[in-house]
């Protein structure tokens, strides 16, 4: 399709999760709480008017449903102010520095003062039948291969309880997760086309990341995209929870676009085979009336200046490609998985880089999914300080894994390391003793010969010197 033409409009919503205790109480951010529940109660909820004096579209649609809300949760993640049987305490200040730092890393324009405001929600997920939202920052950007696109809006608000059972009559929901503290940030529709938005959505992702300071998993982070074309009303897809699907849903909800006569403004739902389903209204400003259980808060030049920037993630894999020359694969997947690659290198020199980083990166993933078996970081300290001291070959490390994973003692005597003149001496025997086979036949029978338990690659480079 050529986007351009369409008069292609797309934007994106990000949602991420903040690894630290709930936004207006105390209670930890277990968003999948396994205690027992313990907590049960019913509501029902009814649309107000907002700021402007008017109810929102949104709003009024689900009262139309006239259901009720079924709650339940542990006493061990949730709290009077969860059940909106409280007022919420201050905020929460780790939370408000995280925010503060992605709008730095973001180059996005501070506001003095953070206010939270109301948001009417009342499909259930909120107790109290809004959200608290604050504007923390606006007019940030980032870089992308297309361009630079805009970040109209940073704000710092409350997480959603998780729902659990859909009724006619009603919809059940735990708490474990209504509260936790959210960053919302928001960009402009400058987007270009598909595969752009999956890039937009990547970087931002990076940058969040790279504060160590966000949630990972499934469900921690969620991706809204806002799409049109020329003549048609503006579409809010939710749902995404993979980048890679965002392209498809995006072109199956153009193609949609173009075959409607004109169409409402609505909120649709990603589905996993790429299309999208109706949600309900687009919800607009009359949603939104002050809080007046917050204070305003202030934000001073002072407080700016102790925030420390992290190293992005991008920039920090560059510089293990340099640092450590390994390949830019390894480098990410070292730090995808938060390996401290540095202390290995002082404690493991003789090892290649190459190779240690690629046993810390996919062995325990080949293991886990062999043998259905974890290993942890003492497990390859055990085994590496052998292979360091020149006590086992290569191709002994899974081995000895796995022994050590299933709570064996470590034994190296079926593994003992053939001396660099023993290797050489028998390899020349070998090759003596078969003049006119080609290099691989003789590669075979000198592993043969070895019963593995020698460097495959030394063993090459000793045929390649004889031959």
């Amino acid at each position: 399709m050529d986007y351009k033409k369409l008069g292609f409009k797309c934007g994106i919503e990000i949602h991420q999760q903040l690894e630290t205790h709930k936004l207006f109480c105390n209670c930890p951010s277990l968003v999948n709480d396994e205690n027992k529940t313990d907590i049960f109660f019913e509501r029902k909820l009814r649309a107000v008017a907002g700021e402007t004096g008017d109810v929102d579209a949104a709003a009024a649609f689900e009262k139309q449903k006239d259901k009720y809300y079924k709650y339940e949760g542990c006493s061990s993640s949730c709290c009077l102010v969860e059940m909106d049987e409280e007022p919420p305490h201050n905020v929460n200040q780790d939370a408000l520095e995280t925010a503060l730092e992605v709008s730095l890393l973001l180059n996005a324009k501070i506001s003095n003062n953070i206010i939270f405001m109301r948001k009417t929600v009342i499909d259930g997920s909120n107790v109290s039948g809004f959200q608290r939202t604050a504007l923390i920052a606006t007019d940030g950007y980032i870089e992308t291969s297309k361009g630079r696109v805009r970040i109209e809006v940073i704000c710092l608000e409350e997480e959603a309880a998780k729902k659990l059972e859909t009724k006619e009559s009603y919809t059940k929901y735990k708490l474990d997760r209504l509260g936790v503290a959210l960053l919302e940030i928001a960009t402009d529709p400058s987007i270009q086309d598909p595969e752009h938005a999956k890039e937009v959505a990547s970087i931002i992702g990076m940058i969040l990341r790279s504060t160590g300071k966000v949630k990972r998993g499934i469900g921690t982070i969620r991706q809204d995209v806002n799409v049109s074309i020329k003549g048609k009303e503006r579409i809010e897809i939710k749902g995404f929870q993979d980048l890679r699907y965002m392209p498809k849903v995006i072109e199956n909800e153009i193609q949609r676009q173009k075959a409607l006569n004109k169409g409402k403004k609505e909120v649709r739902k990603a589905n996993p085979d790429g299309s999208t389903t109706f949600l309900r209204p687009m919800p607009g400003a009359a949603r939104m009336y002050p809080e007046t259980d917050i204070q305003i808060i202030k934000i001073t030049k002072e407080m700016l200046k102790e925030i420390k920037l992290p190293e992005l993630l991008d920039e920090k894999t560059l510089r293990y490609e340099k640092e450590f020359k390994i390949n830019a694969d390894l480098a990410k997947e070292l730090i995808k998985q938060d390996i401290n690659f540095k202390d290995y290198t002082k404690q493991f020199p003789k090892i290649e880089n190459t190779y240690l980083a690629t046993v810390l990166t996919s062995f325990s993933k080949e293991i886990k999914r062999k043998e259905n078996l974890e290993i942890k970081e003492e497990h390859f300290k055990e085994v590496l300080k052998p292979l360091n001291d020149n006590k086992i070959p290569k191709n002994a490390v899974i081995d000895l894994l796995i022994n050590i994973a299933k709570g064996k003692k470590l034994d190296l005597s079926n593994y003992k390391s053939v001396s660099d003149e023993e290797l050489k001496k028998e390899i020349k025997k070998i090759v003596d003793k078969n003049p006119d086979v080609p290099i691989g036949g003789l590669m075979g029978d000198v592993m043969e010969h070895f019963k593995g338990k020698i460097d495959g690659q030394k063993a090459m480079k000793i045929l390649k010197s004889l031959k």
